[in-house]
């Protein structure tokens, strides 16, 4: 069965697992108060989300690559994209990313409270997106409040201050790629925001229009999702304070620490939805959608399918791993996870060496984030 929600039960302004948790079982697709079709239970997400023929990428008015590509376009975008964020490209970024996350922790001071969302989250994301790409440092004060900004616009819900927000950051790539060609002749330019303008899809150079929706890709969403991330993964530190004690010995591998990583994201995944639209008719979970249904595929709620994983909130990477949807499955799987979960692991890491203890301030309440976004809004910690 499905449910048109009406307007006083519309999900925007709640937090998401609260909100889809006791739904799910009731219902796998709900139409929302926008007249979206949310899939919201584990099987209905994948299945959609592998049915690129009839699940459409192409859901924006706005020029986005890759992500908002479909078939052959999508798969030549990709090939050409795809190598700027394998292993091998992201290898030489390790120390600086380190020396980022060191230098940023030695400034943070000890005892006291500290927003783990806003100082840490988003000061860490800028920090090594910017040393990533080459951007210029003194961009840093900019992108921080732009990350902000770009929150509070998500969460208001406004569409008319949710683009203007969108266009500042366009105006911010643009000033970073004015850069780029005036210093080209200066410096080497052999990095990865001058590659990207010198590559080609098809044999064809790309756009200035598309250079900025790859790099809007890139930034713009990661920015914000890995201070919520951050977020996400200092609160369930703070609270298990045996996985705390379990990571901070000595010799514990890179891979046990991307595992822990993305379980925690499972349990609490800050990367809500993605947009689909239909080619054709379809039905999906005894529902006939029309074509042209716009569909929104939750991970959020399928990362806590108790159908797939029992007990949500309890910790087991081994055994959730093959089902954890945080980036998605199929073609259009993020293309970014491999450099986020670096990014993440070597800021935990580097916290987990430089502290002693991670606690939740008992002075200042955490503050939950809302849809369209998940995680922590405002999370003070105190490092010991």
């Amino acid at each position: 069965m499905t449910d048109h929600i009406p307007d006083e039960l519309s999900v925007v302004g709640k937090d998401p697992r609260a909100y889809t948790d006791p739904l799910r079982p009731l219902h796998g697709i709900v139409r929302n108060a926008q007249g979206e079709w949310v899939l919201l239970r584990h099987a209905l997400v994948v299945q959609a989300a592998l049915d690129h023929e009839r699940f459409s990428n192409a859901v924006s008015s706005h020029l986005q690559i890759p992500n908002g590509l479909d078939g052959d376009e999508h798969t030549a975008y990709r090939a050409a994209l795809d190598v700027f964020l394998d292993g091998e490209a992201l290898a030489p970024f390790h120390e600086r990313f380190r020396r980022v996350a060191a230098e940023l922790l030695a400034a943070l001071p000890r005892g006291v409270a500290v927003d783990a969302v806003s100082q840490l989250g988003a000061r860490y994301a800028v920090r090594a997106q910017s040393v990533w790409l080459s951007w210029p440092a003194d961009l840093e004060e900019r992108l921080v409040a732009w990350v902000a900004e770009n929150h509070a616009a998500t969460r208001s819900g406004d569409r008319a201050r949710t683009q203007r927000v969108a266009q500042s950051f366009d105006d911010i790539i643009r000033t970073v790629l004015d850069h780029c060609r005036a210093t080209a002749r200066e410096h080497d330019a052999d990095n990865v925001t001058a590659r990207l303008m010198r590559t080609e899809v098809n044999g064809k150079p790309l756009s200035e229009a598309q250079i900025v929706s790859v790099l809007r890709n890139w930034t713009g969403g990661d920015l914000g999702s890995m201070a919520l991330c951050v977020g996400v993964l200092l609160h369930h530190l703070a609270t298990q304070p045996a996985l705390q004690s379990r990571l901070r010995a000595p010799g514990v591998p890179d891979a046990e620490f991307d595992a822990v990583i993305d379980e925690i994201l499972r349990i609490d995944d800050p990367f809500v939805s993605n947009r689909r639209v239909t080619t054709c008719p379809v039905t999906i979970g005894g529902v006939a959608l029309p074509e042209g249904a716009r569909v929104k595929l939750n991970w959020t709620s399928a990362n806590r399918d108790e159908a797939v994983f029992g007990d949500a909130d309890a910790m087991d990477a081994q055994r959730n791993a093959p089902h954890n949807l945080v980036y998605g499955i199929g073609k259009h799987v993020c293309p970014g996870r491999l450099l986020a979960t670096l990014q993440m692991r070597i800021l935990l890491r580097e916290l987990l060496a430089a502290t002693s203890s991670i606690a939740l301030d008992a002075q200042q309440p955490a503050e939950r984030a809302v849809s369209p976004v998940g995680g922590w809004a405002k999370l003070p910690v105190v490092l010991g």
